[in-house]
């Protein structure tokens, strides 16, 4: 649901989707990385078993597999137009002359992954029409397992009007009853929100319709794919689809953006050139260790939207050792100084901070401005590290007056002392919830989390939570406070209809606190969060407040 702002009556928060369990096949706890055909050959005759035996070569003597490349995988177009009399698929002998499992093999022996293609349909999306998997579920994925198959990338053509989602998990069951660990890649197009349902059935799912090699497509991709990233996690990521870089239609300007971009969104890095034919830039841009790591950062966030003004967009990215990954783009054709502060991007409260630049490699020092001349559609790509840590509360401390180590939210910024107005900052009003108003707290929309530094000096929190009037009766969210990754208090589900519910939580010795608003499963409408009243923070030495 993609309306309303939310109101969060404490300060710390990491935007975090609906609790629903990754898929636990124990792979892609980081975004995949490989290779796939489709954007530089379609069902062109490049395609076939000598390409792809070249890309494995390539991805060893060109040092991608270095870099973390490990799939490679065919689309489309790799099956003759009909099953044969057993209802098996079989392999094109004129692209694939010695099958799929000798082709499998050769990948493998170089310490590569191997990766194939089918439709949650009839037939799949060539014009073709190749047999889809759709009622062949258990057949296809035991040939696939028998072949040595390591990735799937399940298509959405010709489903005869059935069910998304049972169309996927039925599949998902298949690759899951073969015993053999496939990577599941969901390229449902973002038709029915796949974000909402498909984190416990694949391990990747299509955001949007397919990528072109322009700047206009791409660009508009990664806006579409912004939006959801409150849903990303290790083992289930979004993906904006596969990259162009290399394919000749944009500047290397424009294709370092698409790179700087797919790593801070945690999509899935998928070259999509032919590698045999590439220029040495392409290379340089596809092995730049500082943004992959960015993308492969084992905390597994997407990098969220902190400000956007006249096309110039900062994103900010929570990495796992405290510091932040961020993009500074510029969607105009013309040069623009960009300039954002540690406060936006999360990490305020530190005295210095350090600064490295992921493109040029040049590293400073700032006392919290990240600024840069970027030019037209140009991207520039900062990791910065706070230096001397937040100083935690000495006493009793309302939490919207502390600086936030980490805030993330699904509608705009998380707001102080007012409710969320989904857009820029203030545009807020005071919290309410069921008539009864507020002059502190946190205003947020879930899915929301928000961290404090706490430094094992609090004892307590203290909290009313809600969902706020401005919902007018909507919504239903989830509160819950985690003191150092471990949960101390859970509201249950709330209404826009419900009363505030007191919550409590021991926080002693805690060194950090996070509180966190899920959407309680059905989709992020009206989710008007509001942590308020009496979201305070006791030191050790005080006793809990009793109202």
């Amino acid at each position: 649901m993609l309306t309303g702002g939310g109101a969060l009556a404490v300060g710390l928060q990491l935007a975090t989707a609906p609790e629903a369990s990754a898929l636990d096949n124990g792979l892609n706890r980081t975004p995949q990385m490989g290779f796939n055909n489709w954007n530089s050959t379609h069902c062109g005759d490049r395609f076939n078993e000598d390409m792809i035996k070249g890309i494995a070569d390539l991805f060893v003597s060109k040092g991608l597999k270095a870099a973390g490349y490990r799939y490679v995988n065919l689309d489309d177009c790799w099956a003759l137009p009909e099953r044969n009399a057993a209802g098996d698929l079989v392999p094109d002998p004129v692209r694939f002359p010695h099958g799929i499992k000798a082709l499998a093999d050769y990948v493998h022996g170089k310490g590569l992954k191997f990766g194939i293609y089918s439709s949650a349909g009839s037939k799949t999306c060539d014009v073709k029409g190749f047999p889809g998997g759709l009622g062949h579920e258990r057949q296809d994925a035991d040939l696939w397992a028998s072949w040595g198959v390591d990735y799937l990338k399940y298509d959405n053509c010709n489903s005869q009007g059935l069910d998304a989602k049972a169309r996927y998990q039925a599949m998902g069951d298949a690759l899951k009853a073969t015993g053999r660990p496939i990577l599941y890649s969901i390229c449902e197009w973002g038709s029915t929100g796949p974000w909402n349902w498909a984190g416990p059935v694949g391990n990747s799912w299509r955001t949007t319709g397919d990528i072109s090699d322009t700047w206009q497509s791409m660009i508009s991709i990664a806006q579409a794919n912004q939006g959801t990233a409150a849903y990303a996690k290790p083992g289930a990521f979004n993906d904006p689809d596969m990259l162009e870089v290399g394919n000749g239609g944009m500047t290397a300007t424009e294709y370092r953006t698409h790179f700087s971009l797919w790593a801070e969104m945690a999509a899935p890095l998928m070259i999509g050139t032919d590698l045999r034919t590439a220029e040495p830039e392409t290379f340089e841009i596809l092995t730049n260790a500082d943004v992959i790591a960015v993308d492969q950062d084992p905390l597994g966030r997407q990098g969220s939207v902190v400000s956007s003004q006249n096309g110039l967009v900062v994103m900010s990215k929570p990495l796992a050792d405290g510091s932040r990954a961020v993009t500074l783009t510029n969607e105009g054709s013309y040069d623009a100084v960009i300039t954002t502060t540690a406060q936006t991007l999360g990490i305020g409260g530190a005295t210095s901070y350090t600064v490295k630049d992921l493109w040029s490699k040049q590293t400073g020092t700032s006392t919290g401005t990240v600024s840069a001349t970027v030019p037209g559609h140009g991207t520039a790509m900062f990791r910065v590290t706070p230096g001397s840590p937040v100083s935690p509360p000495t006493g009793t401390t309302w939490l919207s007056d502390l600086p936030f180590a980490s805030a993330t939210n699904f509608w705009g910024p998380v707001e102080r002392d007012t409710t969320n107005g989904d857009h820029g900052t203030g545009d807020g009003t005071t919290l309410s919830i069921r008539g009864t108003t507020y002059a502190k707290g946190l205003g947020a929309h879930a899915p929301s989390d928000i961290a404090f530094h706490l430094g094992g000096t609090c004892r307590h929190l203290v909290t009313d939570v809600g969902v706020d009037d401005d919902a007018y009766g909507n919504g239903s969210v989830v509160f819950q406070v985690y003191k150092d990754g471990t949960k101390v208090a859970d509201s249950g589900p709330l209404t826009g209809k419900d009363p505030a519910k007191h919550l409590t939580a021991d926080l002693t010795g805690a060194t950090t606190v996070r509180l966190v608003a899920t959407d309680a499963g059905d989709g992020t409408s009206w989710d008007h969060a509001d942590w308020a009243a009496r979201a305070l923070c006791r030191p050790a030495h005080q006793d809990a407040p009793g109202s």
